[in-house]
């Protein structure tokens, strides 16, 4: 599976990389530091991801702003979005399902707790039939 990851802390880069590795899950990675970069790939002559994994507290365009242009687009709407982020603002959450998010998973604190999550996140995307734009 193609994974657009939209993250701008290392730390959480390496916390994904590390949980991919341990868990032998070979999935092509593409990480981006914000959407700005990650709307610049998307509108490249690159391969689409399958899912894109998105922080919602970034610079520059944060996930929310990233979120509204992605899903105006009349090809990149289909792509599954998934929300990783630590915050557990509730107003957050209704707007990015408004929007039309795929899910909206809180990292938690604890590395184990995250990977289970992780884990659990692309088990189930990689049984689903996904639109190719």
């Amino acid at each position: 599976m193609n994974v657009l990851f939209i993250e701008d802390d290392t730390i959480e880069t390496m916390k994904l990389q590390r949980t991919l590795t341990q868990a032998n899950l070979n999935h092509q990675i593409t990480e981006k530091k914000n959407g700005e970069e990650a709307l610049i790939f998307l509108r490249s002559d690159a391969k689409l991801p399958d899912i894109i994994l998105l922080d919602l507290n970034m610079p520059k365009m944060n996930g929310i702003e990233f979120l509204r242009i992605l899903k105006a687009d009349e090809v990149l709407k289909y792509l599954p979005t998934i929300i990783l982020t630590t915050s557990k603002n509730h107003s957050d959450l209704l707007e990015c399902y408004k929007i039309g998010i795929a899910g909206y998973v809180i990292k938690p604190l604890k590395y184990q707790e995250y990977q289970a999550k992780l884990i659990t996140l692309f088990n189930y995307w990689n049984i689903n039939e996904l639109v190719k734009p």
